[in-house]
């Protein structure tokens, strides 16, 4: 699992910074990409990495304000030219299919693959057997989304030698044990649980839409291993955060911190800061939460025994 952020930028594209967007790769999971947000130029954003827009087949929207769907027809669009054939499915608030579609009408843009629109609502809104994503509804001045990606268990390790002890030969039994299947050798039954240890824990990663403090963004980053949080300010404007329905960084780390959060990653920073800024910000919410990083534009995150590394 990796994340690279597309866009890490508040309300309109700036040098430093594009407008929302980010891209979940679960290449190594499931061979997919997820895109959650796709903020203006997006698509120009992915010119630049090695991202193939064919490989997304879910876009997750937080909410309806432009800096977070104004790259989505472009987007969208582009995929059929460069040979996306499979299917997308698109989560968003009400009205979100309304807009692509008479977008794509007004355009006469025409799109090679079935679009799917899913109007979410605070609980599961999409399950397989490899992943759980959940929702909830947070505190923007429109109705606004946080979304938790939960990876289910995974089988345990083959101890090989022990299976081997057990007289089982090199083939497909030791696929049908690492499956959690039991298998008979010379009348004996040689069980998938006498080689094969304990699942292991999944990750959990928490991407919230813009949103002031509140407790629907605590209960989607309980215990998760990584909380994608918006900080459009600094605590000196927490009334203004408030005007406006955004957070601060403090807000943010606080919400890591009362979810038991591994590791906490701001986003959404107000163009009024720069480069000279980000030391004070990150500092500030270290005060609260000391494992906080702070996204830029093309910056890959992944959990590697435990540990935050960005590249």
């Amino acid at each position: 699992m990796e994340l690279q952020f597309l866009g890490t930028g508040a309300g309109m594209p700036s040098k430093a910074r594009n407008t929302s967007a980010i891209m979940l790769k679960l290449l190594d999971e499931i061979g997919e990409m997820w895109l959650f947000d796709c903020g203006e130029a997006t698509q120009h954003q992915i010119l630049h990495t090695s991202l193939k827009p064919r490989r997304v087949t879910k876009i997750f929207i937080t909410h309806l304000h432009g800096d977070h769907i104004f790259g989505l027809p472009g987007f969208l669009s582009s995929r059929s030219f460069q040979g996306g054939e499979e299917g997308v499915t698109l989560y968003g608030p009400k009205g979100l299919a309304t807009w692509v579609e008479q977008t794509m009408r007004l355009t006469s843009t025409h799109i090679t693959y079935p679009m799917t629109f899913v109007e979410v609502a605070p609980g599961v809104i999409y399950e397989d057997d490899h992943f759980i994503v959940e929702a909830d509804e947070l505190a923007h001045v429109v109705t606004s989304y946080g979304y938790r990606v939960t990876q289910k268990a995974l089988p345990g390790e083959l101890d090989i030698n022990k299976a081997r002890a057990l007289g089982v030969p090199n083939g497909p039994m030791l696929g049908q044990l690492k499956r959690g299947e039991d298998v008979h050798i010379d009348g004996r039954v040689i069980t998938s649980a006498a080689v094969v240890g304990e699942p292991k824990k999944g990750f959990v990663v928490t991407l919230l839409g813009d949103t002031r403090y509140c407790e629907a963004a605590v209960n989607l980053s309980r215990g998760a291993d990584i909380v994608v949080h918006e900080a459009t300010f600094d605590q000196t404007m927490q009334s203004l955060a408030a005007q406006f329905g955004h957070s601060t960084v403090s807000d943010a780390a606080r919400v890591a911190q009362e979810a038991g959060a591994q590791h906490l990653i701001i986003s959404h920073i107000s163009s009024r800061f720069t480069e000279h800024d980000e030391a004070a910000l990150l500092a500030e919410g270290a005060s609260v939460f000391p494992a906080i990083a702070m996204a830029h534009d093309f910056k890959q995150f992944t959990l590697y025994n435990n540990e935050l590394k960005c590249v």
